[in-house]
């Protein structure tokens, strides 16, 4: 059973920046997926990034591209999701996911994951 676990998540202010982690226990499983979507209160779980662990591949949501970033620290099985330029609005409940392959037509759909993280709190005030 695959381990995920998320940090960096925190407070601040509009226009500031937080990088998440999601560190995985099956990281180096072939053809490996891991997203990132978030949750905020009385609102649908949103795919937020997706990146493919071996062919590096990512995928964003509308909404954050040119905010967003994906890195990989492979010694360590974690992906990063630098957050730059927030907004209040992208206040919400991350969670990271992961499954053994990415669908890239349904990469931040996420019913497709079959592994979630704890989530980890991010809050953007004005």
């Amino acid at each position: 059973q695959a381990q995920l676990v998320e940090s960096g998540g925190g407070s601040v202010q509009a226009g500031g920046s937080l990088r998440l982690s999601c560190a995985d226990s099956e990281y180096t499983v072939r053809n490996r997926c891991i997203g990132f979507f978030r949750q905020a209160p009385g609102k649908e779980r949103e795919g937020v990034a997706v990146i493919g662990i071996h062919s590096g591949k990512t995928v964003y949501t509308d909404s954050v591209k040119g905010r967003f970033t994906f890195s990989q620290d492979n010694a360590k099985n974690t992906v990063y999701l630098q957050m730059n330029s927030l907004k209040p609005e992208d206040s919400a409940m991350y969670y990271c996911a992961a499954r053994d392959s990415c669908l890239w037509n349904r990469a931040l759909v996420a019913d497709h994951y079959n592994y979630w993280g704890q989530g980890t709190q991010v809050t953007v005030s004005s």
